[in-house]
């Protein structure tokens, strides 16, 4: 069926893929939701001692969220905060807060909410083919309070203006030297990397991996907690023109003639 997550098993280690092999791995509203479901599960499995995260083909790892859904999923403001603050960030809340150790293996494109998703795990392994980046300028909306949280401790300041402001997506090698991968491997070797770094995770003592994992979430700095308007005022762009013009341009591809309107 289209637009799915599978969930496969050996041993101690599961791997979910992000499967939508005809839209890059786009991820639907149905796949965030499942993709959160899952997580949840895994986490709460004693047995478990590491997760590989992927995309199901060799193609992407994921090309952001379906946008041709947009039109009926998320075209109003209300709509908007239903589909970030719960589904979005629901499952990037689900991954980041997973007891066991998740590795992203990633191929091809890992854009928009894909790279959102990668940041969320605890290391990135990527081929050279991956492609990095959150191009929404280009759509006329911004990234959701809770997205960008999720990813600006891993990338940081710098990066994540340049990643958001020029919209422009990076190769592996330059993700790698900005601090967003953990390393980077000839794909034909990802597949190798990635079993290696999955072994050396499970040789350890589990219950010390899920520590590890908790002290430095708990010493990680968090800004103070938004307020209702700060949060509401994010979801602006909905009301704009440019938000109109960037859809309909995606949608025709197009190249967007933005007003600032």
């Amino acid at each position: 069926m289209p637009g799915h997550i599978t969930l496969t098993r050996d041993g101690a280690v599961a791997t979910v893929s992000v499967d939508n092999a005809e839209k890059l791995n786009a991820l639907t509203v149905a796949m965030w939701q499942e993709l959160a479901r899952v997580m949840r599960e895994l986490s709460a499995d004693e047995a478990l001692r590491c997760i590989v995260l992927r995309g199901a083909s060799d193609k992407a790892f994921a090309a952001g969220a379906d946008i041709a859904e947009f039109a009926a999923v998320r075209s109003t403001r209300e709509q908007g905060v239903v589909y970030h603050r719960e589904h979005v960030f629901g499952a990037l809340q689900a991954v980041a807060e997973c007891r066991h150790p998740v590795v992203a293996m990633i191929h091809g494109p890992c854009v928009g909410g894909g790279l959102e998703l990668a940041c969320q795990c605890d290391l990135r392994i990527s081929g050279e083919s991956g492609r990095f980046g959150v191009p929404i300028n280009r759509l006329g909306f911004s990234i959701a309070y809770d997205e960008l949280a999720a990813v600006l401790p891993v990338v940081g300041r710098a990066a994540a203006l340049e990643i958001l402001l020029e919209g422009r997506v990076w190769d592996a090698h330059e993700a790698l030297a900005k601090g967003l991968l953990t390393r980077v491997v000839p794909d034909d070797r990802l597949d190798e990397e990635t079993r290696a770094t999955v072994e050396r995770i499970t040789a350890g003592a589990p219950l010390v991996a899920r520590w590890h994992k908790q002290f430095i979430r708990r010493l990680t700095p968090r800004p103070a907690p938004l307020t209702a308007k700060e949060i509401d005022d994010s979801f602006a762009y909905f009301e704009t023109e440019d938000f109109r013009v960037g859809y309909a341009a995606f949608m025709q591809k197009k190249k967007p003639q933005f007003h600032g309107r």
